[in-house]
């Protein structure tokens, strides 16, 4: 019983192409390997458009969600920062009035100038 021969990794991965194909015209298992690796080949050359386009759109899907993170944040914090009462609440647990501001006051909260 003939040894299956095991060059074929070695020349393909380290020794030159005319070596490689000058193995695979004298030895027939070797060019039974280097016709599987050809199909392999050429089934990652089919599916190589699908997987790259798969990347652009999971990009497309983070610059999306990243966008919309910043909308809201600044939104939210737009909102909380332009309107007092909303922070003095988060800040202090109630609204500010004038007179917790220690501003001159009449009887009805008002503002008192002299």
């Amino acid at each position: 019983m003939k040894e299956k021969c095991s060059k074929y990794e070695a020349l393909f991965t380290f020794r030159n192409e005319e070596e490689l194909f000058e193995h695979i015209q004298n030895c027939e298992d070797c060019r039974k390997e280097h016709e599987k690796m050809l199909k392999v080949s050429e089934l990652i050359q089919e599916v190589k458009p699908y997987f790259k386009k798969k990347r652009k759109n999971l990009a497309k899907i983070k610059a999306a969600c990243a966008l919309f993170l910043v909308t809201v944040c600044a939104t939210t914090l737009g909102v909380i920062n332009f309107n007092t009462d909303i922070s003095d609440t988060l800040k202090y647990g109630s609204t500010l009035s004038a007179e917790d501001l220690g501003l001159p006051v009449d009887s009805y909260g008002l503002i008192y100038i002299e």
